[in-house]
């Protein structure tokens, strides 16, 4: 199993509890950056999101800026109404339409991991309710990388997980409790995290 430069993560409905049990189980060590796009509202930008996540892993957790380093073992979380893309090392926001009626859009996250880093990404879709994910989940297992699914028996909404695996039926399918641990196995601590 070949080492990752970056983890992106998608989650919506219950996605808070599901990105908790993921990071929790990420090592302080954890050799790649990790870049999330969680559906919140758009009034959501006063870094609650960002705090509760920080106070339960043992990464740096922040949200977003602009031109921003990928830096491993730091967490990146999309911040509200922006889509986060990621760049060659860097990550970008952008204020584009939504897509799927999301910003950030997971599909967006996705795709533009799966150009930067092609190979050497994994993408891990969680919990929600509509099929925001499973075309940029795709085009990440299209280029060679890492495609991972949350259960949908462990989701607590399994529509999201679902059309992923539609999208993509040979990603792994991982109990919850069980996709930090696989994370932590694909990301050797010290390697680069540019592509």
């Amino acid at each position: 199993m070949s080492s990752v430069a970056l983890v992106a993560i998608g989650a919506s409905w219950g996605g808070l509890h599901a990105i908790e049990v993921v990071l929790g189980a990420l090592p302080e060590d954890f050799g790649a950056p990790v870049v999330i796009a969680q559906h919140r509202q758009v009034d959501s930008s006063d870094g609650m999101l960002v705090r509760l996540l920080d106070a339960r892993c043992a990464l740096t957790v922040c949200e977003a800026e602009d031109k921003q380093t990928l830096d491993r073992g730091v967490v990146v979380v999309a911040p509200p109404d922006y889509h986060l893309l990621v760049e060659s090392g860097t990550v970008a926001l952008s204020v584009d339409a939504p897509l799927n009626f999301s910003r950030p859009s997971i599909d967006v996250l996705f795709n533009s991991a799966a150009d930067a880093y092609g190979a050497r990404v994994a993408g891990v879709v969680l919990t929600g309710a509509n099929s925001d994910g499973a075309l940029g989940l795709a085009q990440i297992a299209d280029r060679g990388g890492t495609a991972i699914v949350q259960d949908p028996e462990t989701a607590e909404r399994r529509e999201m997980p679902d059309a992923a695996l539609s999208a993509t039926p040979t990603a792994r399918v991982l109990a919850l409790a069980e996709i930090g641990p696989a994370l932590a196995q694909l990301s050797t601590p010290g390697i680069r995290s540019r592509p």
